[in-house]
């Protein structure tokens, strides 16, 4: 009775599901064995999921959720536009607001002065004169004598001066506010041209250039010092940039509050910059370092796998059938045979095995050339913005060019190359052609700023490119840190490794606790770190 059944609902199923089982048998074909089929027959349930895209409801939840994202907007948008009113001024405005205009930079020229000026205030202004050292002068306003809120101008003012003296420049506004700007020693200013584009460049090079590519020489002397040494130089290396980095905060604050109207902000800019270039470089050097030592894993993934072929032919049954049909045929002409395994298979074997080894040592040097490709980087911004700022002090007649202050610029930035060469000390290849384009990206980027600083000065890029290369410099001390620390762990376990053969540089003390007659890791740290910002003070005092 049970078969007669199975079998009349067979006979049912082939009756009254001819398409269904059409299409079950299609898609059966095309499933791989093991996976899970899908039951076409109770497709017509999908929809009582509740999954649809054309569902009243989920428009309505849609159109309910973006018209509360736009509400906020939609209120802030009315309350800008009643307060910008005439209603909601006459509401608000109870005083008068006060003018503000800043002298941002003075340009002394043949037989007159140059004031670039910005209205810095709240609300338009008119320019009704100048004067300088209090005496009214003729002058001429160039575009127009009208200032909107942060358009700036050029005044210029007829005036014989004298080289090296003291000059007070003055601006006052239709209603009698004076605004004034003291240059301590009155210097002409460059004037664009060959011989001005040769002098900053010569100074950008006696500057940034040479004195890198001169701390690169070292590079020699750290591949032949001891694990200590080179800690101590590593730290060395940290306590430089620290230096570095500290000093181009001050620097860029200076002119944020000496320099900058107060409307910009200057001085809450500067951390912004700072985080944002550090988090930046962090994610960029991360980013490039992983993929590149992924790229070289693969290639060395491949190698192995052809250098082992056992894993290889497990997985490919196909090559493996091929190597058991050659492996018959050379048991047919066994010369063939040992001619093949002598001369081509051992051949082979040893290029695959040096291209392994290249490939662990590529993949070994990634992180150390990558720390000083990102110490050279950082470098260049820090000396793109001091040669902003060495220009700007010439144009401005805060520094005179003289030797003294070459020499003392060449001495302070030596050290710059001591520390790009220092983290690839340790990787065993000299790198000639490298080591010249890091420098060169660490000391070319001097000369553009003495050009841009000296030509066309604005204090906000200043600033700008300042906070730039700080937050460059304390991302570069962040991961030489982290390069560190990764170090120390291989030489403790280095240590301990010895310690237990008892080697000749190994004592055992009165208290039988094994003690080691080299420098510790965190005396040669600390100095390095304490020496790093010695230097970096003792030749600024040069400068």
């Amino acid at each position: 009775m049970k078969e007669n059944k199975i079998e009349k609902t067979t006979k049912d199923e082939e009756l009254g599901m001819d398409e269904e089982n059409k299409i079950s048998k299609t898609f059966d074909s095309t499933t791989e064995p093991g996976e899970k089929k899908l039951n076409i027959r109770n497709t017509e349930e999908l929809p009582s999921i509740g999954i649809n895209a054309d569902n009243p409801n989920t428009k309505r939840k849609k159109m309910v959720s973006l018209v509360l994202a736009i509400t906020p907007l939609i209120i802030l948008a009315g309350m800008i536009y009643f307060l910008s009113s005439p209603y909601g001024q006459n509401l608000i405005n109870t005083g008068v607001p006060l003018p503000e205009v800043s002298i941002e930079k003075v340009e002394f020229h043949e037989n007159q002065v140059v004031a670039f000026i910005r209205n810095t205030g709240p609300e338009q202004v008119t320019i009704s004169q100048a004067d300088i050292n209090d005496r009214i002068q003729s002058a001429a306003i160039e575009p127009s004598q009208v200032l909107s809120r942060l358009s700036e101008a050029k005044v210029i003012i007829p005036f014989f001066w004298n080289s090296a003296e003291p000059y007070e420049v003055g601006i006052t506004t239709s209603d009698g506010t004076r605004f004034s700007k003291i240059i301590d020693a009155a210097a002409p200013a460059p004037v664009p041209n060959i011989n001005q584009f040769a002098v900053f460049a010569m100074l950008g090079v006696f500057v940034g250039v040479i004195p890198v590519l001169i701390g690169l020489v070292w590079y020699p002397f750290l591949r032949k010092i001891t694990r200590n040494q080179y800690n101590f130089f590593l730290s060395l290396t940290a306590g430089l940039l620290v230096f570095l980095g500290i000093d181009a905060f001050l620097e860029s604050n200076e002119i944020a509050a000496n320099n900058l109207a107060a409307t910009f902000n200057g001085q809450l800019l500067i951390p912004v910059i700072i985080i944002t270039t550090f988090l930046g470089l962090f994610y960029l050097s991360e980013y490039f370092s992983k993929r590149a030592e992924s790229k070289i894993s693969n290639e060395y993934d491949e190698e192995s796998r052809h250098l082992g072929s056992q894993n290889h032919s497990l997985k490919s049954p196909e090559k493996s059938l091929s190597k058991t049909r050659l492996s018959s045929l050379s048991l047919t002409n066994p010369l063939s045979n040992d001619t093949i395994d002598q001369t081509q298979g051992e051949h082979e074997k040893k290029k695959k095995e040096e291209q392994l080894t290249r490939l662990m040592d590529k993949r070994e040097i990634i992180r150390p050339l990558t720390l000083s490709l990102m110490v050279a980087i950082g470098i260049g911004l820090h000396n793109f913005g001091e040669g902003l700022a060495i220009g700007a002090a010439v144009l401005l007649g805060e520094i005179a060019l003289s030797t003294f202050l070459i020499i003392g610029f060449t001495i302070h930035n030596t050290t710059e190359g001591l520390a790009i060469v220092a983290p690839l000390a340790k990787t065993g290849r000299l790198m000639i052609r490298r080591l010249i384009l890091m420098g060169l990206i660490a000391g070319v980027p001097t000369i553009v700023g003495t050009w841009i600083g000296g030509f066309v000065y604005s204090p906000l890029a200043s600033i700008i490119f300042l906070s730039v290369g700080a937050g460059a410099i304390f991302q570069v001390v962040y991961a030489l840190v982290v390069f560190m620390t990764k170090s120390l762990r291989q030489t403790s376990k280095i240590n301990n490794a010895e310690s237990k053969k008892l080697g000749d540089k190994v004592v055992r003390s009165a208290t039988g606790v094994l003690t080691s007659q080299e420098t510790s890791p965190s005396t040669a740290i600390i100095a390095g770190f304490i020496v790093g910002l010695l230097i970096m003070y003792i030749t600024g005092l040069l400068v």
